[in-house]
């Protein structure tokens, strides 16, 4: 079954923005696969803003979040994968969800294909 993680952080998402707030991300920043700016850490977790106007080409899918955001004024490409995200609320009354432990299946991703897929062209003699 897929993990109802992500479809929860999308609606808590937009509703925050339909009520003209600001979204705040609460990530787990121990989690292997994230990728935070690690000097705004505390506590293991980070709390980041992920207004439209504080990121770009943000990406909320099945699998992660990502986006590209300044911090003391250095870019960074952010990638938050879907189970290291804990909360998504608004900075003006913290209203929103805080998400319920949850049973994430391993990706196949991690796993290592025997034969890697060739990437471009390839040329065959043909007679």
């Amino acid at each position: 079954m897929i993990p109802k993680r992500s479809y929860l952080l999308n609606a808590a998402y937009e509703w925050v923005v339909d009520n003209d707030m600001t979204p705040y991300l609460l990530v787990d920043a121990t989690h292997s696969d994230a990728v935070v700016p690690v000097e705004f850490v505390q506590d293991g977790k980070i709390v980041l803003n992920i207004s439209m106007n504080a990121v770009r080409n943000l990406l909320m899918d099945k699998v992660a979040v990502s986006f590209e955001a300044r911090f003391s004024g250095k870019p960074m490409q952010v990638y938050v994968p879907i189970q290291a995200a804990l909360a998504v609320y608004a900075k003006e009354d913290g209203d929103g969800l805080f998400f319920p432990e949850e049973d994430f299946p391993e990706s196949s991703s991690n796993e290592k294909d025997p034969k890697p897929e060739k990437k471009g062209f390839s040329l065959k003699v043909v007679k």
